[in-house]
């Protein structure tokens, strides 16, 4: 695997790249936020640092995400509520505060990189679903309201696809996060919410995905009624 490393503090990117080069990856470390950006399109694993001194790390995050499709776990010492969803928000496969165990970070990439394998695996299979005005295609990987694209993140389309599949069941929260995130108790974590809440806000349509209180989520019947 090919990782681009993104941070600028010598002592950890040093650290991060010596486990990565142990593991039989190969990294290319940046420091910068411009020179991420021209080494994104041909990373296989990124890892993001948000304290950058050219740009912050959220804003290149989204610009990443516009110019590079592969797995991304965000490493920073933003350990706020906010930061974690932003990031999240903003297309991040995961995120980790430092300081960390090496150990776990080197599973949670693992982990990561097989989610994300199994995702894209699945592109070319499955027909279109439609609720409402709204249209979900499994093998494009692309959701339209009202005939009109609409972008989610990668994660984000994991989760409207599978609750797609079987649109007439509701999907418990710890088969979502055990098929999308591959860890059932990731429960006590906001990620799904967040995901959730994301493609609520961008598709306009707070009804496609319907709250089960206490369980878990499902296809809803989205129209611009209840949207409003």
């Amino acid at each position: 695997m090919h990782a681009l490393l993104v941070e600028d503090d010598d002592r950890m990117a040093h650290a991060l790249g010596t486990a990565l080069a142990q593991r039989g990856h190969t990294v290319r470390r940046v420091g910068r936020a411009t020179d991420a950006l021209q080494h994104g399109r041909e990373a296989q694993f990124v890892l993001l640092d948000l304290g950058l001194p050219d740009l912050d790390g959220l804003e290149l995050l989204r610009r990443l995400r516009t110019v590079c499709g592969a797995p991304l776990i965000v490493v920073t010492a933003r350990c706020e509520e906010r930061d974690i969803v932003q990031g999240l928000r903003a297309g991040a496969d995961d995120y980790v505060v430092k300081p960390f165990r090496m150990t776990e970070l080197m599973a949670r990439i693992d982990a990561v990189r097989r989610r994300t394998g199994v995702s894209s695996g699945a592109r070319g299979t499955g027909r279109p679903v439609c609720t409402g005005d709204v249209e979900i295609d499994p093998a494009g990987r692309t959701v339209r309201v009202a005939g009109t694209p609409v972008q989610l993140t990668r994660r984000e389309f994991d989760v409207l696809a599978l609750l797609a599949a079987r649109p007439d069941e509701v999907h418990s929260r710890q088969e979502i996060l055990d098929r999308i995130w591959g860890d059932a108790f990731l429960a006590v974590s906001r990620s799904l919410d967040v995901h959730v809440a994301g493609i609520r806000a961008k598709t306009g349509r707070p009804g496609l995905v319907r709250t089960v209180r206490g369980f878990g989520y499902q296809l809803g019947a989205a129209s611009q009624e209840n949207s409003r």
